[in-house]
């Protein structure tokens, strides 16, 4: 690519020949999408993070203000920390961790892969922090653990989410990964972790629900009520936005595969 700043390169030798190492970690230049809309996509990006940020805010709103607050130290109010680090790091964060691919197409990969598993591991640290607030709730109120549907989904998911981030650092963030390795996974890798997020959104739509009903007045829709309701429209909304703007091909990476890659294959 003209104009594109050459990075000193260093060297990491393999036992049958050396690939630069700036190459070997990004594996591709990046190439801008030319059919893309910037306007169209600049809007629906921070339409995106306008929705985002409301779902936490709504979260934090309906805990803090219906459900008693937050406390450390009081068991029934600890719990309310479980469902605003859900959506705070497993929605919100685990969203931008994937659109960071999107907004930062045309820069160098690597720094964008970095990036990457810095949100990912935020977002699940986030989501463990929630887990354990809901299992100190329900231990120190005798209260079964992982009865519900709900709960179910969601283990499997924040496990998923960390063997999906462990995958992910191995295969893409470690020098030694083979190319070839990692062209093979990156579509299941990518395809996988979209599915993911959106059984995230709703594992966590799935458990305002169970919070709604554990209301008893769930069917007169008073303001709690009907506030838990809108965050599971902004959560859709968001977690909408985030689809369509990571599977639309105008907004996507278009790779070229760099010459000393190719002379290698």
């Amino acid at each position: 690519i003209q104009g594109h700043k050459r990075f000193r390169r260093r060297e990491f030798e393999f036992s049958l020949f050396s690939v630069p190492l700036d190459l070997l970690m990004d594996g591709y230049n990046p190439v801008e999408s030319p059919t893309g809309s910037p306007k169209s996509f600049i809007y629906l990006v921070i339409a995106s993070q306008i929705f985002g940020l409301l779902a936490v805010v709504l979260t934090a709103i309906w805990l803090g203000k219906f459900w008693g607050g937050f406390s450390w130290t009081d068991a029934r109010t600890l719990f309310n920390y479980h469902p605003l680090f859900s959506v705070l790091g497993l929605v919100f964060l685990y969203g931008d961790s994937i659109l960071v691919f999107r907004v930062f197409r045309s820069y160098r990969k690597l720094p964008v892969k970095i990036l990457h598993a810095v949100l990912h591991i935020l977002a699940f640290l986030f989501g463990v922090l929630g887990i354990k607030a809901a299992f100190d709730m329900h231990n120190a109120l005798s209260i079964p653990n992982l009865y519900s549907l709900h709960s179910w989904l969601g283990i499997t998911a924040i496990v998923v989410f960390g063997l999906q981030w462990i995958g992910g650092l191995i295969g893409f963030l470690v020098p030694q990964t083979p190319q070839i390795a990692r062209s093979k996974l990156l579509p299941i890798h990518v395809t996988f972790g979209s599915f993911l997020y959106l059984l995230m959104i709703g594992v966590c739509i799935s458990g305002i629900i169970e919070k709604n009903f554990f209301s008893k007045t769930y069917s007169v829709l008073n303001a709690r009520e009907l506030i838990g309701n809108l965050i599971g429209v902004v959560l859709v909304i968001f977690g909408g936005l985030i689809f369509y703007l990571t599977q639309h091909p105008n907004y996507r990476r278009i790779e070229s595969v760099p010459p000393e890659i190719k002379s290698r294959k």
